[in-house]
């Protein structure tokens, strides 16, 4: 038996005669517990072309409706291939337009960016609204 300083701060300091090593174990198992009930972020990416059509454009909102409602956040972008970087300008707008469709379900954490040959574009979920009683 050891006797142990529970709480320094104290005054005066709170001591206990305890195991030493039975109370550094359950010590690091509560540290252990307490990581894994820590929330976890999930990055989920999409991928435009700076040419996207009207149709994929919609299917992949959709995706990005279902990420967000699950918590997840999203990173979109535009991959400019070859000689389609002269298209900065849709690209932008096809991120644009996608930070203004999810307005109802995310929020935009990062404005389209540039960054070599892709532009990028952060949203995280709203906070979920707690129904009252």
């Amino acid at each position: 038996m050891d006797l142990v300083e529970i709480v320094p701060t104290a005054d005066p300091p709170v001591c206990r005669v305890v195991d030493y090593q039975k109370f550094l174990y359950e010590k690091k198992k509560k540290e252990k517990e307490t990581k894994a009930k820590t929330a976890k972020s999930v990055m989920k990416e999409i991928r435009f072309g700076p040419n996207t059509d009207e149709h994929d454009f919609n299917f992949k909102v959709k995706h990005a409706i279902k990420f967000l409602e699950e918590g997840a956040k999203v990173k979109a972008y535009v991959h400019f291939k070859g000689r389609t970087i002269a298209y900065k300008e849709k690209g932008e707008i096809i991120l644009l337009k996608f930070a203004q469709e999810l307005a109802d379900h995310g929020k935009v954490e990062q404005l389209p960016k540039l960054e070599g040959n892709r532009m990028f574009l952060h949203l995280v979920p709203l906070p979920a609204k707690k129904a009252k009683k």
